[in-house]
């Protein structure tokens, strides 16, 4: 009787596993794109088994498959407004900076919030713009790992209404990491220079005689809480700078407009930590 249970419960769960990855098949493609190829998807996710991972639906797996194999339309008829929720239980202050740097890399500059919301165990960040087709989930899911990010789940509200569930346990900026007695420039740019100095102790920056710099120069910790803030309204040629013991980022910009840095700023690191 105990073994008639145990094999029933097995049935049961194998059951719901593929009803529970059909139903999510289905809200990515809809109720009709499914059907008509009910017996298609049968072979292509199988086994099953495959889509799970860590007890849960793989759903960047999922898109893969779909894509590879011509089911998932990711176009509008028209550009309209794409509203996109990324979830998190991570650091909000880390979060948003994350996700602000792997949305412009994939091309999103023109964005708007539309909400935030922070309770207990999650926050939540909500934007939308107009676009022509809705987010490639996988190519999202390839910037995020280049910052120890990944996506751990995906809801499709409806064609222009898609929601993220992001993983931060590794995450990190992806940014250059300076080490001792190796110079690196940093070359002229539109955005402030972001620079994880978790290596070093001190750091002389120098700037050329084209440049009119004004530093403007942040110091945050692992989470992006900010640490101390320097500011010259002089014109410098160099700085010397002893870096926070908590410090992790520096962010260097101008105090005034980064046109006017015309040549690269030159770093160059001492002292291990």
């Amino acid at each position: 009787m105990v073994k008639f249970f145990f094999a029933f419960f097995l049935l049961f769960t194998h059951l719901l596993a593929d009803d529970l990855l059909n139903i999510k098949i289905k809200s990515f493609i809809g109720e009709q794109q499914y059907s008509e190829n009910k017996e298609y998807i049968n072979i292509i996710f199988s086994p099953k088994s495959n889509y799970y991972v860590k007890n849960r639906i793989d759903d960047v797996k999922i898109i893969k498959t779909l894509k590879e194999n011509g089911l998932l339309n990711l176009f509008f008829k028209k550009p309209q407004e794409l509203h996109l929720n990324f979830i998190t239980s991570g650091s909000p202050l880390f979060f948003l900076k994350v996700m602000g740097d792997t949305l412009r890399d994939i091309g999103y500059y023109r964005y708007v919030t539309t909400h935030s919301n922070l309770n207990a165990s999650e926050f939540i960040w909500g934007i939308s713009l107009t676009s022509e087709y809705a987010t490639d989930p996988l190519i999202l899911q390839k910037e995020l790992l280049k910052r120890g990010c990944s996506i751990i789940g995906i809801t499709r509200k409806s064609a222009d209404k898609w929601d993220y569930s992001i993983d931060m346990t590794n995450s990190y900026l992806n940014v250059k990491k300076l080490y001792p007695n190796e110079t690196i420039e940093l070359k002229r740019s539109l955005y402030s220079h972001w620079v994880n100095i978790s290596e070093i102790k001190h750091l002389k920056i120098r700037s050329s005689r084209r440049n009119s710099w004004y530093p403007y120069i942040t110091y945050y910790d692992k989470s992006l809480h900010l640490l101390e803030v320097i500011k010259r309204d002089s014109r410098q040629r160099y700085i010397n700078l002893e870096i926070p013991p908590q410090a992790i980022y520096i962010k260097i910009s101008d105090l005034y407009t980064l046109k006017n840095l015309k040549d690269p700023l030159i770093l160059s690191p001492k002292g291990s930590r």
